[in-house]
Formats: C-alpha cells, sequence, structure tokens
C-alpha cells in the first residue's frame, strides 16, 4: 500500500553515495534504502486509517445480518463506530492531501523520475511474468524501482480513495448533495461506497497481504531498507542502476532554489483550499440520524362494531 512515487535526487556526489551505496554493517547482509522516514510515516498512517475504515465500515455495510449486528455491538455501538469512521476518513483525506503536496514536490523541485507512472514496459513485464510463471519462459523480467503490480495497487488505491471521497462526501452531506443533483444518487453513492470498500479490503487480504507478507515479507516499509536478494529478485533494474551511479537524477542548486520559491506559495494556497473544502466536507450539515434502541410499543385496536342482528 505504499505510496512513495520515488527517492529525491541529490544534490551533491556525497550525498548520492549516501542514499544509493549499499549498507556493509558486520554481521548484516548487504542492504539498499528503500524508503526515507517520510515515506513509512505516510504508509503507517495510510494502512492505520484504511484498516479502521475497513473494520468499522463493512459491518455498517451488512447492518440487517446477525454477525454484523454482533459485530456493531462488540465495537461499542453504531453511534460509536459511525463517529470512528468519520475520524479514519478525515485522517485519509489528510493524508491523500499531503501525498499531493509530497510528489508534486518532488516532481516540480527535485525533478525526481515518475517511476510510478504505468510504461508500455510494464505490460511486456507482466506479459513475460505469466509465462515465466506457467514454465513457458526461462527468464523472468527484469523490472525497475516498482514493478507492474506495485504500480497497478498505487493507483488502485488514488482511485479507491476518489471514489471513497465523492461517494463519502455524498452519504456524509445528503442534503446539499439533493440540492444540485436527483435524489437517486444518494443510494447510488452508498452502493458504490460500499463496493468499492469491499473491493478494496478484498484486494489488500488477497493480493497485498499475499505479495509483501506470503510470498516474501517484505519489511522495507517498516526498516526502510532492502536486502540485495530481493533487489535481485524484484528491482533488478534499479540495483543496475544504482551500481552504475546513474539511479539519482543530478539537480543544479540555482534552478532548484528558484523552482522552490514558486512552489512554496502555490502549494500552500492549495494547501489552504484544499483543506478548507475538508472543513466544508466535515461541518457542512448533520444528518445523521440518532439509533436508539427498539422499545416495545403497546398498540391498541378498537373492538369492531357489532353488526345488526348479531349478538
Amino acid at each position: 500500500m505504499s505510496r512513495s512515487i520515488s527517492q529525491p535526487a541529490s544534490e551533491s556526489t556525497s550525498r548520492k553515495k549516501s542514499k544509493s551505496a549499499p549498507s556493509h554493517q558486520a554481521g548484516h547482509k548487504e542492504t539498499y534504502v528503500r524508503f526515507r522516514l517520510n515515506d513509512r510515516i505516510e504508509h503507517f498512517l495510510l494502512l492505520t486509517s484504511f484498516t479502521v475504515l475497513g473494520i468499522t465500515g463493512i459491518p455498517q455495510m451488512f447492518a440487517d445480518t446477525g454477525w454484523g449486528v454482533t459485530l456493531i455491538d462488540w465495537m461499542g455501538g453504531i453511534e460509536f463506530i459511525r463517529i470512528v469512521h468519520r475520524v479514519a476518513a478525515v485522517v485519509l483525506m489528510l493524508e491523500t492531501i499531503y501525498h499531493g503536496g509530497v510528489v508534486t514536490y518532488k516532481v516540480f523541485v527535485k525533478r525526481v523520475r515518475l517511476t510510478m507512472m504505468l510504461s508500455w514496459k510494464d505490460m511486456t513485464d507482466a506479459i513475460q511474468s505469466l509465462t515465466y510463471n506457467l514454465g513457458f519462459s526461462k527468464e523472468a523480467p527484469k523490472m525497475g524501482r516498482y514493478n507492474y503490480a506495485e504500480k497497478a495497487e498505487y493507483w488502485a488505491v488514488i482511485w479507491g480513495t476518489l471514489v471513497m471521497v465523492i461517494t463519502g462526501f455524498m452519504l456524509w452531506n445528503p442534503i446539499a448533495t439533493t440540492n444540485f443533483l436527483p435524489g437517486v444518487v444518494v443510494p447510488a453513492a452508498k452502493a458504490a461506497h460500499g463496493g468499492e470498500g469491499l473491493l478494496a479490503v478484498l484486494s489488500i487480504i488477497v493480493w497485498h497481504m499475499y505479495h509483501v507478507h506470503v510470498k516474501s515479507f517484505n519489511r522495507s516499509m517498516f526498516t526502510g531498507r532492502i536486502s540485495r536478494h530481493e533487489m535481485e529478485e524484484e528491482h533488478a533494474l534499479e540495483l543496475a542502476e544504482i551500481e552504475a551511479g546513474i539511479a539519482d537524477r543530478p539537480v543544479d542548486p540555482v534552478s532548484e532554489r528558484r523552482r522552490r520559491l514558486i512552489f512554496l506559495p502555490v502549494a500552500a494556497v492549495i494547501s489552504v483550499t484544499l483543506l478548507t473544502g475538508l472543513y466544508f466536507f466535515v461541518t457542512y450539515e448533520e444528518t445523521a440520524i440518532t439509533t436508539i434502541p427498539r422499545q416495545p410499543i403497546e398498540s391498541i385496536v378498537p373492538a369492531a362494531e357489532p353488526e345488526d342482528g348479531v349478538p
């Protein structure tokens, strides 16, 4: 679930060596820097918010089932998990805004390569991987910093987050939504929100967990480093670039400073605009109906008037 686009480019030869050169600590395997601290913090925020959203959201989706009601009761009741779900949603949106700023800074100011962008090579790598796994090819594809599976998962997170934010706004603010759109879009948004959420949870369990924790336990998002063996297996092209000293793109300090002076005020305006929109998202209207336990109701049925001739 990592969202890191690429490593920042080096500003000097010494910095370049410190980023690219492998670690040779006594008694330890040769390792390479995979993720910086800010990347790992982002991953932790994404992991935490996504997990909480899944745990509190799916039982609400199946609130008419026995197991759904049981899980909701275990977690403190429907009102409590609604609040927790919305808090986690705000964390996810804040992290998304921050991630967008980090990526644009790296691309515009640092001039890093867009290593997470899809390319034709990803298609050929996927086909070659399939033929290799089926035994029709003798050689596995050599891939760069991010392979086709990681790129597909990254863009699925981007797309899924966009869908969840739009449909979440409609469910959070149904009155505002129906001021501009027909009322039928609210139940449609509910179906899309639940379906996308369920799909995301299943993809993480089936796809992400297998590739990162079952196939081989990849610790790089927790330790920041990756072993040489893993680099050879999963990122052979990046390893070749590191060893050739061309992994990082050199940046002119003067040009970088000029771009930073342009970027910072623009980013500040965009950030304030997005944060204001998020505040509007959260506080515009209060529509959640307080759910109370079912109460026995005494019903009184008036006695029927006797018909004529009937005692």
